[in-house]
């Protein structure tokens, strides 16, 4: 009995030497987890040294059994070695902690890993719910290729739970937690600046202010930015508040210049945009083009030619699916756009300079000085409905919106004023605009942008805005060009934004309306190449100037 009592850890039925057998097996192990990482050295004694000292748990165990077989030796039977008691205890109390470092290492490790299969849940993916780790060896490629799915498939879930709309934050600031329409309310007196700020607090605030509504006053109030004089969005696919970010490069001139097309020799092109197509005349032929996504480049190839002329087309529109044209020959063509239909009659005796169709009525303008109202029927082609004797020659002309009368834009060399109206119904004299003309002061280009409104601009370097409603003796608002060169054309967004083409080194210029002064200008020629800006057209990003011998595009949405 007294041998058992000395006979080490409990449990252990053998005698001391079995005891000794078991202390150092599992030494042998704390020092094997040691090894390993799992572990610190000297849970309560021993230190960093070379050999047995750097092993504490073996040592005191090989020490704690060397005592033990000693004092067995020195004992009689019967009696209990006090020794070997103290011996057994400091033995069991190593190994315990041993355990007990081990045992905080993997609680530690635990905690980790518990932490770390948290993350795992909140983000959607499972570690035990990829397949092919619960398949053997022979499933190991499966398990790869099913994992890379799961991947992909947490990939998705996270990117559609980020563009699910943000929940309203809980807690925070009282005016969080009023209605949204009180809330639309307060925020539709702040600025841009405001918004771009209060947008950077939160991600319920950046989707709530990207609303159109909180954008639309300022929309209206910036440059092309889509929206008419009379608020009409003209661009209600595109997000208000990129538009104002665009309308900002606008304002302030920040561009990328780029060339779409070259010519060969010199021409007088035209162009007119529709969708996401160009239109341009070339010699005798007009070409349509197809935008690549951008808007900022074209398709090399042509989607269609239309020929019919016999010399340089001069002028053309489209309305209603079809172009008409007006020709150096004196002619008037009428093509389809989407058929190969094309018929072209004689109008002038001389080179039509302008035409316009609206509600399928054509009027046209010639250097014979006549002006000719024609139906777009197609039983009723070539047949003249009215013959206007404008006694000059005529440059431009325009129909308007109400369809009850057109303007002409001529020389002004036989008449006093350049701009007259004419009804459409008789072919009679309306009434004409202005009357301080200096003789020579012709219209290159007249538009309706309401009407009762209209612009023009031509040989006096003048940019002239009428409103029939006020006065037809004076204009409202006049913009000069600042180096006396003769505009050739001209366009409007409908509401601030006013852009001009220049007779001189092809300069485009952007007026703001609620301005005198020029905004901006780009020359997009050098000196040899000088060349007068024929035609321009633009949209909410991109502005389009045809020259002599290239058709250029200012991007000022990458610029």
């Amino acid at each position: 009995m007294g041998s058992q009592g000395r006979s080490g850890i409990p449990g252990n039925s053998g005698p001391g030497e079995g005891g000794e057998t078991r202390e150092l097996q599992e030494a042998r192990v704390v020092r094997g987890k040691r090894r390993k990482g799992k572990g610190k050295a000297g849970a309560g004694q021993g230190g960093r040294g070379s050999g047995l000292e750097g092993k504490p748990g073996l040592q005191k165990a090989q020490e704690a059994a060397g005592s033990g077989t000693e004092a067995e030796a020195g004992a009689g039977p019967g009696q209990d070695s006090e020794a070997g008691g103290s011996v057994e205890e400091e033995a069991r109390s190593i190994v315990k902690g041993d355990e007990g470092s081990v045992g905080a290492g993997k609680e530690a490790q635990g905690r980790h890993d518990g932490k770390e299969e948290e993350r795992r849940v909140r983000t959607g993916r499972r570690e035990d719910a990829r397949p092919g780790k619960a398949q053997g060896q022979g499933g190991q490629a499966w398990g790869g290729i099913a994992g890379t799915g799961a991947a992909m498939a947490a990939a998705a879930e996270e990117e559609a739970a980020a563009r699910e709309p943000a929940a309203r934050p809980a807690a925070g600031p009282a005016l969080w937690r009023l209605p949204e329409e009180l809330l639309l309310l307060i925020c539709s007196y702040l600025d841009m600046r405001a918004l771009g700020r209060l947008a950077q607090v939160c991600r319920w605030l950046r989707r709530f202010t990207s609303c159109d509504l909180l954008w639309r006053r300022i929309a209206r109030a910036s440059l092309n930015s889509g929206f008419t004089r009379l608020g009409t969005d003209l661009m209600s696919n595109v997000p208000v508040k990129e538009r104002v970010k665009v309308s900002q490069n606008w304002r302030l001139g920040r561009c990328r210049e780029g060339i779409l097309l070259k010519w060969r020799c010199s021409q007088m092109p035209w162009m007119q945009l529709e969708d996401d197509s160009l239109y341009i005349s070339q010699a005798n032929f007009i070409l349509a083009y197809k935008f690549r996504p951008d808007g900022a480049s074209l398709n090399r190839r042509p989607l269609g030619v239309f020929a019919g002329h016999d010399e340089d087309v001069c002028h053309f529109v489209l309305a209603n699916s079809h172009i008409i044209s007006a020709g150096g020959d004196g002619k008037i063509g009428v093509h389809k756009i989407h058929s190969t239909f094309t018929v072209k009659y004689s109008a002038h005796e001389q080179e039509v300079n302008c035409v316009d169709c609206k509600g399928g009525i054509i009027v046209s303008g010639s250097r014979d000085r006549t002006a000719k109202v024609w139906p777009l029927a197609s039983g009723r082609l070539g047949q003249c409905l009215h013959t206007i004797q404008t006694e000059d020659r005529v440059w431009s002309i325009a129909v308007s919106p109400l369809l009850s009368s057109f303007v002409t834009g001529t020389a002004c060399c036989g008449h006093f004023s350049p701009l007259r109206i004419w009804d459409l119904n008789s072919g009679q004299l309306m009434t004409h605009l202005g009357s301080d003309f200096p003789p020579g002061a012709g219209v290159l280009d007249v538009m309706y942008e309401t009407p009762s409104t209209l612009l023009s601009c031509g040989y006096d370097t003048y940019v002239r805005y009428w409103d029939l409603r006020t006065s037809v003796r004076k204009c409202v608002m006049e913009w000069e060009e600042p180096h006396d060169s003769t505009l050739y054309c001209l366009q409007t967004d409908g509401n601030h934004l006013l852009a001009t083409g220049s007779s001189y080194y092809g300069v485009v210029r952007l007026w703001d309306r609620r301005q005198r002064a020029c905004l901006h200008a780009f020359p997009l020629t050098s000196t040899p190449l000088s060349s007068p800006v024929y035609c321009l057209r633009f949209t909410t990003k991109h502005l389009y100037a045809a020259l002599s011998y290239n058709l250029h595009v200012l991007d000022f949405q990458n610029p």
